[in-house]
């Protein structure tokens, strides 16, 4: 699953400078997951980085959005590899 930032964001914009896809930007209100880009940090780190500096823990599996590993991995490989 891409994960998602529950309406708890204080927005203290720690978590948007460690994602490594550029998932996350300054929603209207607080800040929001692109799911198209979000691997959970699959492929980069051993877990998600923003998770690990969430001081609220308001990032969660986002439930509209289910992914396997396998699907996240691939999802990181698309938005790495380069084109030809």
């Amino acid at each position: 699953m891409s994960l998602v930032i529950t309406d708890e964001c204080i927005n203290c914009d720690v978590c948007e400078p460690v994602c490594p896809n550029l998932a996350i930007y300054q929603g209207k209100e607080i800040y929001e997951i692109h799911p198209d880009k979000c691997t959970e940090c699959v492929g980069h780190f051993p877990e998600p980085q923003c998770v690990a500096v969430c001081p609220v823990n308001c990032i969660i599996k986002d439930p509209a959005h289910p992914e396997t590993e396998d699907q996240l991995l691939a999802k990181y490989q698309r938005l790495t590899s380069s084109p030809d």
